[in-house]
């Protein structure tokens, strides 16, 4: 794809939880494929976050290194009892839980996560990025959905990933930002509003059916909920793609001890679409312009 360097395009991250990861090994495939850099990236959620250090300047291949051998998720998040390991650190885990649930917006103040984006990011503000950047959150004070452009792109990601009941929400001003997933989980329309016509996006949240005995505890079902309105409420964003890659399977969305797994389900999923790909970044107008889907949609399950 050596003559396409200059084609314009945008890339659209969806929101995932852990599953996220899989836009790390989608990155790193594209690159590898010799893919030109899109001229704007869009993210919500854990797509937000690799969106918009990616967008900063991280290379797939730092992305993929400090996922791999620094990333542990328990490392920033607040309170001894999620950094202990074993049925010791569940019982503290459970309680640490409702204790915070019961007198706090949310299980986690998300501080020691905005302290990762903006060491990661350089502090840079959306006015700095090497590739344009968005991403988006919702404001529970007025309902509306909020698109950043400009400001912290830390304060923006860490804003885009408050997920309900884990997560606190992030003040700013009179906003109160929580998960950019409640209100589209794969925004396709912002690159579309900025005039740009050939969007692929990336889609790590494909529903599938699952038996009840999956959902063993209260935030597997809160985020089950969660999972089905976002699907539903994204399903004009997939149709709006020019072409939708999916990299999903059944895997819980909070198991980031499956990282690496993640990374190659996104590495796989460009792989099999290889064709499909080559077409949308084809100067050729009639193969990118028949809107299309690909990717790997699993049965594996943690």
């Amino acid at each position: 794809m050596k003559n396409f360097k200059k084609l314009k395009w945008a890339l659209v991250l969806s929101g995932g939880g852990a599953k996220g990861l899989a836009h790390i090994g989608v990155l790193k495939a594209l690159a590898d494929m010799g893919a030109p850099e899109p001229a704007l990236v869009v993210g919500t959620s854990m797509g937000a976050i690799v969106g918009g250090l990616y967008a900063c300047g991280m290379t797939p291949d730092e992305l993929v290194r400090f996922v791999l051998d620094e990333f542990n998720i328990a490392d920033y998040l607040d309170g001894f009892a999620f950094k202990i390991n074993g049925p010791a650190g569940k019982f503290f885990q459970i309680g640490q839980i409702l204790g915070n649930f019961a007198t706090k917006p949310g299980i986690d103040s998300g501080q020691g996560l905005l302290q990762l984006f903006e060491r990661l990011s350089g502090n840079k503000t959306f006015e700095e990025t090497r590739i344009p950047f968005r991403c988006n959150a919702v404001d529970i004070v007025t309902g509306k959905e909020v698109v950043f452009d400009s400001g912290s792109v830390a304060k923006a990601i860490r804003a885009s990933m408050s997920f309900p009941f884990f997560f606190e929400p992030l003040l700013d001003g009179n906003r109160c930002l929580v998960d950019g997933g409640l209100s589209d989980n794969m925004p396709v329309y912002i690159p579309r509003q900025e005039g740009i016509k050939r969007v692929l996006a990336v889609d790590v949240m494909a529903f599938q059916a699952m038996p009840f005995s999956a959902f063993r505890t209260g935030p597997q079902l809160i985020y089950r909920f969660m999972e089905a309105a976002m699907y539903r409420m994204s399903r004009k964003s997939r149709i709006h793609a020019d072409f939708t890659l999916y990299a999903s399977n059944k895997t819980s969305p909070f198991n980031f001890a499956r990282k690496k797994s993640f990374i190659d389900l996104g590495k796989q999923a460009v792989k099999v679409s290889a064709g499909q790909i080559e077409a949308f970044f084809s100067r050729d107008i009639l193969p990118w312009k028949r809107r299309g889907r690909g990717g790997i949609i699993s049965d594996a399950e943690e």
